[in-house]
C-alpha cells in the first residue's frame, strides 16, 4: 500500500452526509412519485432490470444521480460512471471496449452513467451512438439542463427522457428524518432536532435535498453534546447553518407576502412590489421564485398591452443567473419596476379560459381545405385553400375555425386603465 494512501476512515473523516445517504433501492429513494411511484413504468423497468437508455433531467439535488445509483444496485449488469466535465472520447471508448468484452465473455450488459451529460460536444456524443444502438452499453445521462435544447439530437432521440421535479418540503423532511435514524447517517452522533428545525432546513433547501443534508450535517458537527450525550439542534443553530431567517416557522406569512407581491404587480404599484420583494429576499426567499412569478405576470396581467415586458423580465432572469447576488438585486428591481408600472391587459388569459373548454370538444372537424393534402379524403368537398399573400381581399380570406365554433370569439383586446 502507498505510504500516503489512507482511507477516509483512517484519516478520521467521512464522506459527506449526502453521499452516505444515497439510496440503494427504490424504497429509500426520496420523492419523484410521478416517476417511481408504485406501478409506474420506470419503477417496473428498474425492478425488472430492463431499463433502456434514458436521460434524467431536473434541478440540482432532486435525485438524478441517486436514481442512477438505484439502477446500479438493482441491476445484475456492470455499471460504469463518467463525468462529462472531466471525461472525453478516450474514456468512452475504454468503457465501450470493456462492455463488449463483458457481453462476449459473460453475457452481461453494461450501464454507462454520464453525469452532467449536456457538457459533451457532438464528437464526444457521437462516440457512444453505435454502442447504444447495438446494445453494447445502456446509456444513462444526468443533467440539470434541458436535454432537448442542450444535447445533441442523436443522443436524445435514442433515449427516454425522464424529468425530475424539485422535491416537496415533505419529501425533504422525510429524507432528513431518515438521515437522523440511519447508521449511515447521524445515528451515532445522537442528534435531536427541536420542533420546526427540519421543516426550516427543508424550506431553505428550495427542493434541493443535498443542500438540506449539508445544512443538517454542518449543524450537527458544530454543536457540542449536552450532559445526556445528545447533540440538540435548535432553531437558532438551524438559522445559522443555512444563513436564512426562519420564516418557514410561519409559512402563512411567507405565502401572504408572496401574494402581496403578485397583487402589487397586478395593481401597478411599483413601490409596494419592491417592498414585498425585498422583504421576501431578506427573509430568505429564493430570488428565482420572484423572477418566475414576474415572468408569469408579464403574460397573465401585462400581456399584449406591453409585450416588451416579457422580454425584459426574461432577460433580467438570464442576467441574474450570470451575475448573481448582490448585484443581481439591481436587475431584479429594474424588472419589477418596469412590469409593475406598465399598462396591463388580461386578454391572453381570458382567451385561454374561453378556448379551453371548446378545444376539448369532440365536435372538432378540420375543414377539408385546411387539411394536409398529402392524405386525400373521399369526402373532400372540393373547396380550395386560398393562399393569403396571393389574395387581393386581405389575409383572412377563409373560415379557419371548425364549423361548430365558427361564431365564437375567444380573443378580445382589452386594456386596464392605470
Amino acid at each position: 500500500m502507498d505510504l500516503f494512501d489512507f482511507s477516509q476512515e483512517q484519516r478520521g473523516t467521512k464522506k459527506p452526509l449526502a453521499e452516505r445517504m444515497r439510496p440503494t433501492n427504490l424504497g429509500e429513494f426520496v420523492g419523484q412519485k410521478h416517476l417511481v411511484g408504485e406501478g409506474s413504468l420506470l419503477a417496473r423497468a428498474i425492478r425488472a432490470d430492463q431499463l433502456g437508455s434514458c436521460i434524467f433531467y431536473g434541478p440540482a439535488g432532486c435525485g438524478k444521480t441517486s436514481l442512477a445509483s438505484v439502477v446500479a444496485n438493482c441491476s445484475n449488469a456492470e455499471f460504469e460512471k463518467l463525468n462529462a466535465v472531466s471525461s472525453g472520447v478516450t474514456d468512452a471508448k475504454m468503457v465501450i471496449e470493456k462492455a463488449r468484452e463483458n457481453r462476449k465473455l459473460y453475457g452481461k450488459r453494461t450501464y454507462l452513467m454520464l453525469d452532467e451529460c449536456h457538457r459533451w460536444n457532438k464528437a464526444q456524443s457521437d462516440s457512444v451512438l453505435a454502442a447504444i444502438e447495438d446494445g453494447t452499453i445502456v446509456f444513462i445521462g444526468c443533467t440539470t439542463e434541458n436535454p432537448y435544447a442542450q444535447m445533441t439530437r442523436a443522443i436524445v432521440s435514442r433515449c427516454r427522457v425522464f424529468e425530475l421535479l424539485p422535491l416537496d418540503k415533505q419529501d425533504i423532511v422525510w429524507g432528513l428524518e431518515r438521515a437522523l435514524q440511519s447508521p449511515k447517517g447521524l445515528l451515532d452522533l445522537g442528534v435531536v432536532c427541536t420542533d420546526g428545525v427540519l421543516a426550516h432546513f427543508a424550506f431553505c433547501a428550495n427542493g434541493d435535498l443535498r443542500k438540506a443534508y449539508n445544512a443538517l450535517e454542518l449543524a450537527a458537527l458544530t454543536t457540542a453534546s449536552n450532559t445526556q450525550g445528545q447533540i440538540v439542534i435548535d432553531m437558532q443553530t438551524a438559522v445559522q447553518s443555512v444563513g436564512k431567517d426562519a420564516i418557514s416557522i410561519d409559512e402563512t406569512m411567507y405565502y401572504d407576502m408572496l401574494s402581496a407581491f403578485c397583487k402589487s404587480i397586478r395593481g401597478s404599484d411599483p413601490d409596494a412590489a419592491l417592498f414585498w420583494a425585498f422583504r421576501l429576499l431578506q427573509s430568505g426567499c429564493d430570488p428565482l421564485i420572484l423572477f418566475r412569478r414576474l415572468i408569469v405576470h408579464c403574460s397573465e396581467d401585462v400581456g399584449l398591452a406591453d409585450s416588451q415586458a416579457l422580454v425584459i423580465a426574461t432577460n433580467a432572469l438570464l442576467s441574474f443567473e450570470r451575475i448573481g447576488m448582490p448585484e443581481g438585486r439591481i436587475i431584479l428591481a429594474h424588472a419589477i419596476i418596469y412590469v409593475a408600472q406598465t399598462q396591463k391587459s388580461n386578454s391572453v388569459i381570458e382567451a385561454i379560459d374561453k378556448v379551453s373548454e371548446d378545444a376539448n370538444s369532440s365536435q372538432v372537424q378540420v375543414p377539408f381545405y385546411l387539411r394536409d393534402k398529402h392524405y386525400p379524403s373521399v369526402l373532400d368537398d372540393g373547396t380550395k385553400y386560398r393562399y393569403p399573400p396571393m389574395c387581393e381581399d386581405g389575409a383572412k380570406t377563409q373560415q379557419y375555425l371548425p364549423d361548430a365554433f365558427v361564431h365564437k370569439k375567444y380573443f378580445e383586446m382589452k386594456y386596464t386603465k392605470r
